[in-house]
């Protein structure tokens, strides 16, 4: 038999298995600079995360060939590495936006007692 989670290791799980999505869906506007995208998921307290969460899986994206990176002369301090969305990136999301929101409706319909 297992317990249940917390929830603190709920969301830690939740999140895990969604942030890179988020991440790849805040480049679909365009290039950011990793504390931007740290800032924007720090906007919600859901999404709460700190800059040694964002810069291992940027470098992970990179490397899987979902995003490029290319650094950028600052005005203020050194240079900044800028993220950007692959083709393969896009198609990563838009494969999860499709699986997303089967699961989200799928786990509504259970938690609104629709599955009987």
């Amino acid at each position: 038999m297992s317990r249940m989670e917390p929830a603190g290791q709920l969301l830690t799980h939740l999140r895990r298995g969604t942030l890179e999505y988020c991440v790849l869906a805040l480049l679909l506007d365009g290039e950011r600079y990793a504390v931007d995208v740290t800032r924007a998921l720090s906007r919600d307290a859901v999404l709460v995360t700190s800059e040694g969460t964002v810069y291992p899986l940027l470098s992970r994206l990179r490397r899987d060939g979902f995003v490029t990176s290319a650094w950028r002369e600052s005005p203020v301090g050194p240079p900044r590495r800028y993220y950007a969305l692959t083709k393969a990136g896009a198609a990563a999301l838009r494969a999860f936006e499709s699986q997303w929101s089967q699961f989200r409706d799928a786990v509504d319909a259970a938690l609104n007692g629709e599955l009987k």
